[in-house]
């Protein structure tokens, strides 16, 4: 692999990288550094032709001042490795540490908003109108209760079929239950799927292991993976859904209030788009199950330490729907 990129020295030691869901990280050291090896194994995003669309734009954006970690180039100016079927890329290794929105000050959180809110402004030059039946909102509809009632029924099933039964599962059913019940009463509620195309480029996956800080600023925006066309002010929203839910699944709404304006000036986004952008993330935290999906339908417990904070706030948020529109807004 090394051979491709002679500039990159002799390897020393080649580690594996935990932290990541879908694909896999090491880090490579040599006699000249140390670099980030990762494979694409995600079939949805791994395709040559997708990982360079999504190696350009991150060598456009670092020309704007953004913070990202673009690909080294081979000896062909390339910057995937195709290797059995399999593509790889090589990357500078960027010192760092992860913070979640609690180790964030109001300051930061500010910083944070406004940052997303360049990548987004900046994808928008750098990657050019979003045109073409594959940048359009079809299918983008929102979850249809009466399918979420019969996914309810299904994780039910297996949480109370699964032995030895743990903590875990007692929590699921209390909370499938919980949830059948918050659906029932809001159903009427459900956003109308947006009758225009999305129209703007996000980075996809905005939350705290894709973002490296030195210190107290942001150094790096990593894995651009799901690069690609949705309402901006979504991913906003889902990203402060992410940095600032507290462990019992609240949200700090004060930092909220602090990055989504920032956002909000950064993008140059309104009120009212920030606002149909939560009823709608508010709409999918509440038909969402992903985490008990990975559990019981592929026996994939990676993500279960997300699940209490993760259920805990569809149901904050529904109560509170009203004042976590306001800190988005306001």
């Amino acid at each position: 692999m090394l051979r491709r990129y002679p500039d990159a020295g002799e390897p020393l030691s080649c580690k594996p990288i935990t932290k990541g869901l879908l694909n896999h990280g090491y880090r490579v050291s040599t006699t000249r550094g140390s670099y980030f090896l990762k494979h694409h194994l995600d079939d949805s995003t791994g395709d040559r032709a997708t990982i360079v669309r999504q190696h350009r734009a991150t060598q456009r954006l670092q020309s704007l001042g953004v913070p990202v970690a673009p690909p080294v180039q081979d000896t062909e100016g390339d910057t995937v490795t195709e290797i059995g079927g399999r593509c790889y890329a090589l990357h500078p290794w960027v010192d760092g540490l992860h913070r979640a929105g609690a180790q964030l000050t109001t300051a930061q959180s500010e910083r944070l908003g406004a940052l997303l809110g360049t990548v987004h402004t900046g994808l928008e030059q750098v990657m050019g109108p979003c045109t073409g039946p594959a940048h359009r909102s079809c299918g983008y509809r929102s979850a249809d209760p009466g399918d979420t009632f019969a996914l309810i029924d299904d994780l039910l099933t297996a949480a109370r079929r699964r032995r030895p039964r743990d903590c875990f599962d007692e929590l699921a059913e209390h909370r499938l239950l919980e949830r059948r019940t918050l659906l029932e009463r809001h159903a009427d509620r459900r956003p109308p799927t947006p009758g225009a195309p999305a129209t703007g480029w996000v980075h996809g996956d905005f939350h705290p292991l894709n973002v490296l800080y030195r210190g107290t600023d942001p150094v790096a925006i990593l894995d651009w993976d799901r690069l690609g066309v949705q309402p901006r002010a979504e991913e906003a929203v889902r990203a402060a859904a992410i940095f600032f839910v507290l462990p019992a699944g609240k949200l700090e709404l004060e930092k909220v209030r602090a990055y989504a304006r920032a956002y909000r000036l950064a993008a140059g986004a309104g009120a009212a788009e920030l606002a149909a952008a939560v009823h709608r993330v508010w709409w999918e935290r509440l038909n969402d199950f992903w985490i008990l999906r990975w559990r019981y339908c592929l026996d994939d417990r990676r993500a279960d330490p997300q699940f209490p904070a993760v259920s805990a706030l569809a149901v904050w948020w529904t109560r509170e729907y009203e004042t976590v529109r306001e800190a988005f807004t306001d």
